[in-house]
Order: C-alpha cells, then structure tokens, then sequence
C-alpha cells in the first residue's frame, strides 16, 4: 500500500482515535439537552490557542475532547439567543463522507454537482421558483444576498462587469428591520451603503408600503436609478413578514428586482402555520435563505435562488483556457459552481443538505417548525398572563421580545443583566435587541429540542432574576 507524507504511519491507530473521537461527538449529540447551555472557555484553554506554530507534530485528540464542551450552546433546547439552529446528528455523518471525498465543488463531471443541482430543484419547488430557477448552495445568506444582489445590479448596468458602476447612481429599497447583510453587500458591490434606502415600518415591524412608494418617486425626480427592493420574511429583530405581494406589486410597476431576505422564515413554507402569510415569496426574482437556521442541518449551509438562470450565469460566467469545458471526460459537465457564484474552490456542502432532507423528509422539516411557532406562542401567552413582563412585539413567528417590567428608571440595565445572568448561569441564552427605544429580553425559538417547559422555566427564572435585581437596585 503506498502511503503519502501525510498519511497516517498506522491506519490503524488512526480508525481506533478516529471511533473514538466519533463516538465522544455522538455522546456529545445524544445529552445536547443535559447540562449548561454555554459554558465560557477557562484561562488555560485559552492559553494553549497562544501557543507559536509547531515545528514538529503531535496528536491534537486530547486539545479536540477538550474543545468539544465550549461551544456557542445552540444544540441545547434553551439556547434561544440568536437564530441559529441546532443541527442534526445526520450532519456529522454526510460531513464526514464529504471530507473523506475532498472534492472540489466549483465544477466539472462528477457526483458534488450533480447533488447540488438536485438540492436546488427541490428548494426551487418548495418556494414557488419555477423549473427554470438556478441556484447555488453556499455558505449562508449573507454570501447569498451578494450573490443575488450582484445579479440585480448587473441586470440594472449591462457593462458593467467590464467597465464598472461608473456614474450611475443606483438605489435599491429595505425596510429599517432587514438584516445587516443586505446593507453590507450594497458596501460590497460598490454601491455604497447609502444607495440602500432604509424604509420606516408599521406598528406590526413591516415595511410601510407608502413611505417606499413616496421614498422611490423622490429618488426618480432627484436623478437617481431605482434598480431593487428587498423584502423581509422573519425580521432578524423579532419575525416580521413584510407584505409581499404588496412589494412585488411595486416591484413590478417601477420595473425594479425584487429580493426576498428568507434567511429563516422562508422555510416555514414547509410548515402550515404561516404558509399563506409567505405566498408572496414565489413572486420574488431572487431569495436568499440558510438551511443551518430553521431547516436545521449542520453548520454552514444556505443557498440563493434565481429564477432568471440567464441573468443568473450572466453575471458569473468566465472561465479561462484552463477551466474550458469539454463534452467527454473530467471536464465536462453540465453544471459548473463558478459560472453562478464567485468561488471556484468550493467543499461539498450540498450533501448534508440532500442527505437531511432525504432522511427526515420535508413534512417533518415542516412539523418541527410549526411547532416551534406553537411554543413561541405559549410564551406569548405566559407572558401576557404576568403583571410583571410586557411583550414588546407582535410574535409573527418565532421570536418573542419582552421585558421584566419594574419601577427603577435603570429598567433596560436590569433586563440587561436578567439576560447575562441566564446566559453566565448556563441556566438559558435569551439576547437583547432594541424595539422602539426599549431593550427587549429576545427569545428566538430555532430549536427542534425545545419543549414548552422550557418556556416556563425561562419565565419562572425571568421573575426570579427581576425580583432580586429589583430589591438591589432600590
């Protein structure tokens, strides 16, 4: 057997640490419900990542076991600080398969595109794009917005993947609720964070429909080139769904592309509680959403959907001499990554997607994020039976934002340190966020583990944090 300078000297040492650093992750997997839910790293593993580069190597599986318990705590069922979903044991195992492989996903003729596309067509289909979308499984949606995005200003400027923005002057429209990543991909392209024009909302957090009609006619008489709007499905803040239809209705009248920032709510089209409040997401020319969010697969996946496939490669496609596709052989293929995307070197990420949805099915996928609807509505409606909390948002979703309610003017410093006490507790990971110059305690439920009784522990330990910062602020 010819062994390579980096093989191991002894295949099978290497299968006895590789079954038992598999089996201390599959331990790891199975109790994601016991114990702290975050855990802040001690000093001395601190220190061991200060170290200089070794000269000389050594076995990493004792600094590996010793990594495994200082993650950010969402697989725990009361990780409920941001939108990050908590995976699945499958993901390990398609992972594994994909690094044994170590193929190089940017193209050519074999079995990673052929997935990818497949993944594609059944995401095209969930979200009412049509066969003739194209699309791309990337890291997540930020990378997506860009990609999207670029396809957007591309349509808008023919040349200008040669000759630059030049003096155009192109605007695009999103509600002030829409995640951060639309405004820095607009930094990105060149643009210019301030082409991006920041739409009030409504009481209910959705982009008010008027003030972009009025903000889009005063852009055309000042001279400027209105070349996109970005809609919202789940606000990162706490779950608002713009209206759709109602944006793509503009859209079309002022010939403008039309976005959808899904990067978790558009996956409850899978489920049936809020399906029909996402209809208006089919109408959209591109979507970006994360299947590491509410679809749960295993860190990092997303994609971004396209329903012109021409524009789409348009924006993308150039491939050198080196890279010429032929009709026989390793360099064909019909598909290529780099045609619709800007990474030629890609991992093969789309095969935990295809292998989750193979396994669980979408209707499970779906039942899993109704009910974590269904939980952040008993909250909603725990809290709403407490003389001591306010709800601080509607709860569209998933997310709930409210607060300990007291008469000490430091009432955002106390809700502040409710949440900072749970998270350094290991007890819970709620987040603040801001809502109408409140600070909110912001508990998003992105979790298949999660139960109603965590719901209750969390308001029970809520009134207990209160009370007592209460009496030592008095």
């Amino acid at each position: 057997m010819v062994k390579g300078d980096l093989d191991p000297t002894n295949w099978d040492e290497f299968r006895t640490t590789a079954h038992r650093m598999l089996d201390a992750s599959i331990t790891k997997m199975e109790n994601a419900d016991q114990g702290r839910v975050w855990t802040p790293l001690p000093q001395d593993l601190r220190d061991q990542f200060s170290r200089d580069l070794p000269r000389t190597g050594s076995n990493p599986e004792q600094v590996m076991n010793d990594i495994m318990p200082y993650g950010a705590g969402n697989t725990h069922p009361r990780f409920w600080g941001w939108v990050h979903g908590a995976g699945a044991p499958s993901g390990v195992l398609a992972d594994i398969i994909a690094a044994a492989m170590n193929v190089n996903a940017g193209g050519r003729d074999h079995i990673a595109p052929v997935v990818e596309r497949q993944v594609v067509r059944w995401c095209a289909d969930i979200m009412g794009f049509g066969d003739d979308a194209s699309g791309l499984v990337v890291s997540g949606t930020s990378l997506a917005t860009i990609i999207a995005l670029k396809v957007a200003r591309d349509k808008a400027l023919p040349t200008v993947r040669g000759g630059g923005i030049g003096d155009a002057r192109l605007v695009g429209y999103t509600s002030k609720q829409t995640h951060t990543c639309v405004k820095r991909a607009f930094d990105m392209l060149g643009l210019g964070s301030d082409a991006l024009r920041m739409i009030s909302c409504n009481d209910a957090f959705e982009m008010d429909l008027d003030d972009l009609r009025a903000q889009i006619a005063a852009d055309r008489a000042d001279g400027l080139q209105p070349f996109c709007v970005i809609g919202t499905a789940g606000a990162v803040n706490m779950g608002a769904i713009d209206d759709l239809d109602g944006i793509a209705d503009i859209a079309k009248r002022e010939n403008l592309w039309f976005h959808v920032d899904g990067a978790f709510g558009a996956t409850a089209r899978v489920g049936h509680l809020v399906r029909d409040q996402l209809a208006g997401v089919s109408r959209a020319d591109s979507l970006a959403f994360d299947f590491h969010k509410w679809l749960q697969t295993n860190y990092e996946s997303g994609i971004v959907l396209i329903k012109d496939e021409s524009a789409h490669r348009h924006s993308f496609a150039d491939r050198p001499e080196y890279l010429r596709g032929t009709e026989r052989g390793l360099a064909g293929g019909a598909f290529w990554a780099v045609d619709y995307g800007p990474e030629l070197s890609r991992g093969f990420r789309a095969l935990k997607v295809w292998a989750h949805l193979v396994e669980h099915g979408i209707d499970k996928l779906g039942a899993s994020i109704d009910r974590n609807i269904e939980t952040a509505r008993y909250l909603q409606a725990r809290i709403a039976r407490e003389p001591k909390l306010e709800s601080l948002a509607p709860v569209p979703l998933n997310i709930n934002c409210f607060r300990y309610v007291t008469n000490d003017v430091n009432m955002d410093a106390i809700n502040e340190e409710i949440v900072i006490q749970l998270q350094e507790s290991g007890v819970a990971v709620p987040s603040t966020t801001r809502l109408n110059g409140q600070l909110a305690i912001r508990v998003n439920i992105t979790n298949h583990r999660t139960q109603n009784s965590d719901m209750d522990l969390l308001v029970d330990e809520v009134l207990r944090l209160g009370e007592m910062l209460s009496v030592a602020a008095a």
